[in-house]
């Protein structure tokens, strides 16, 4: 399964957008956006969302 984003967690940083090695990650009115077909889950945003808004399901 892709990564998840909680929208209420999220603060908008972009610390995911920089470290997704796939680029499946965009900020959208300030709220990560994953983009489920491109995400190859690898955890590289979940290590790095300081507020821990993201999650492998």
């Amino acid at each position: 399964m892709p990564a998840k984003v909680d929208a209420e967690k999220c603060i908008g940083c972009g610390d995911c957008v920089s470290e997704c090695p796939t680029e499946a990650i965009k900020l959208v009115d300030d709220k990560a956006i994953i983009d489920e077909e491109t995400c190859v889950d690898c955890g590289a945003c979940v290590d790095v969302c300081p507020n821990e808004a993201i999650t492998l399901e």
